[in-house]
């Protein structure tokens, strides 16, 4: 059997008590030793040294009624009880000290005595399972028989809500409101997304920690940071404003101003001062959005602001103070960021605490189908009208958007432009067959070219890197990527020259097509052995 042991505050008014009369009174800390059914094992009285007297007192009338219980005296003193800052640092510091065994003790804590403010810090300890215990209620007797004793009546009140079937269920439809919130109301059917959304909705209301949301373009990352941001304000979490950003917006000099404002004459144009992103974001929440786009610079006053909460506006010789909760989005990879010396290791360590990926919506095929819906009723709350499909052209859309050829590269984007389109040309407020058909023949255009970009761009940055990528001219960087992608197909140097240079040659009484393009590769420092297919 266990041990029980009880934690409770001395009562400087109910438990008093110097002559005799005391027994023909309630005393709450001496009635928890009478309990029937209940025998304490050890009282662990908490009083403050001005009422050392009182808690002798009951001690000494405790070992009257109950001699096999230990009490053991802890003085805490309380400047002002009535102050819930001192109060709950007290009784949390006392908890976090205080040696808890459950394996071989049983805790009760008593919220009869004590002020209602240590009351509530007792049940904020008790809850968040600081002190591993349930509460204690106690009860003056109502009707007492001649000669029995005053040891009043208890309850004992366990904070696990598994045992309280209505309180777990009221408590399992807030989370589910919660979680269809920051979906948008959508009935999302992907089981890995909506894990992920329940166990983001348990850390934004629990935590003010950074959170950092990846994912590629359009998966709807801006879209849940705001919605993040609604649900902290309607839990009364945060209560300044959503500030959002895109980081690759911020270039040089501005960079800096932007996220964390001038002072007037801080540089040239600077005519006033300017309180920055940072500061508007004040008691609210601040979205970095693709915050891989910064600047190192601006990477290490934000790791400060982050960590301090404070940071030193351009041309300030004062620092100024901002609370903000950070929330951070990305499509790039920060790990390998930090790995090629773009981002900050620092930095990325503290957002990535609580990270969490968005998957790209032809991951979700299953979910096209209710956002489908969600964007015919956005463009009815948009304009005014009521689209619907007819069935067999609805069963036409959602067997290609479902199907391998819908590559839906932008995501969440081209879905909702291509509802759009379909709802402004559908005949009536009906999408039919041949409006579907217009559409699909729209999309595999657009991904098909979209595709082809992103094959050119992919091969040009994995053999030059991306910051040499990005320099070359459209029209070398056109040329260069279709001359590597024939490289790919043959094995050696004259096999590929003689197909890049099948009208030239025949011009030439001699031609060294293997020679013409090793010169041309070595523009832009390359061998064909380190492009061609046997590399």
């Amino acid at each position: 059997m266990k041990r029980r042991v009880a934690i409770s505050i001395l009562g400087t008014t109910l438990d008093m008590g110097k002559w005799d009369n005391r027994w023909s009174r309630w005393r709450p800390n001496v009635g928890l030793c009478q309990q029937a059914g209940l025998f304490i094992d050890r009282l662990e009285l908490i009083h403050d040294n001005h009422a050392s007297a009182l808690a002798t007192r009951i001690i000494a009338d405790i070992e009257t009624v109950s001699p096999a219980t230990e009490v053991r005296s802890n003085v805490i003193n309380f400047r002002d009880p009535w102050d819930f800052s001192e109060v709950y640092t007290n009784l949390r510091d006392f908890a976090r000290g205080y040696p808890f065994d459950p394996d071989t003790e049983d805790y009760l804590v008593n919220i009869t005595t004590g002020t209602h403010v240590a009351q509530i810090c007792w049940f904020l300890l008790t809850e968040a399972r600081i002190i591993p215990g349930r509460l204690l209620q106690l009860s003056p007797p109502r009707d007492r028989d001649p000669g029995a004793d005053f040891a009043g009546t208890h309850r004992i009140i366990d904070l696990d809500l598994s045992r309280y079937d209505e309180i777990a269920k009221r408590f399992a439809s807030e989370r589910e409101e919660a979680a269809s919130f920051l979906k948008s109301g959508i009935s999302t059917r992907n089981t890995a997304f909506n894990r992920m959304i329940d166990e983001i909705e348990r850390v934004v209301i629990r935590s003010a920690a950074p959170v950092l949301l990846t994912g590629p373009t359009g998966a709807g990352k801006s879209q849940l940071a705001r919605r993040i941001y609604e649900l902290k304000k309607a839990q009364r979490k945060v209560s300044g404003p959503f500030v959002e950003v895109n980081c690759a917006t911020l270039r040089g000099d501005q960079a800096m101003s932007a996220l964390f404002g001038h002072v007037k004459g801080a540089f040239t144009g600077a005519a006033g001062e300017r309180a920055g992103l940072l500061r508007s974001a004040d008691n609210g929440v601040l979205f970095l959005d693709e915050i891989g786009e910064l600047g190192l610079d601006e990477q290490a006053m934000c790791l400060r602001a982050i960590e301090e909460k404070r940071f030193l506006p351009v041309g300030a010789d004062t620092e100024v103070s901002a609370d903000f909760q950070l929330l951070a989005g990305t499509n790039r990879d920060l790990a390998e960021a930090v790995r090629l010396g773009r981002f900050r290791e620092d930095l990325f360590a503290r957002l990535n605490l609580w990270t969490f990926r968005l998957p790209a919506l032809r991951e979700r095929a299953e979910d096209i189908e209710p956002n489908l819906d969600f964007e015919l009723r956005r463009f009815l709350e948009r304009e005014g009208q009521n689209v619907t499909f007819n069935k067999e052209a609805r069963e036409r859309y959602l067997a290609f958007a479902t199907g391998p050829d819908a590559a839906w590269s932008a995501n969440f984007r081209d879905l909702s432009a291509s509802v759009t389109r379909m709802a402004t040309l559908a005949p009536l407020g009906r999408i039919t067959i041949e409006v579907v058909d217009d559409e699909i023949r729209r999309l595999n255009t657009a991904w098909h070219g979209a595709s082809r970009q992103m094959v050119s761009d992919d091969i040009l940055v994995e053999h030059l890197g991306e910051d040499a990528a990005a320099q070359l001219d459209r029209f070398d960087a056109v040329q260069l990527a279709a001359v590597l992608q024939t490289c790919r197909k043959h094995a050696s140097a004259s096999a590929a020259g003689r197909a890049l240079f099948a009208s030239s040659r025949l011009e030439k009484k001699s031609s060294n097509d293997a020679d013409r393009l090793s010169k041309y590769l070595a523009r832009f420092g390359l061998r064909f052995n380190d492009v061609g297919m046997l590399r």
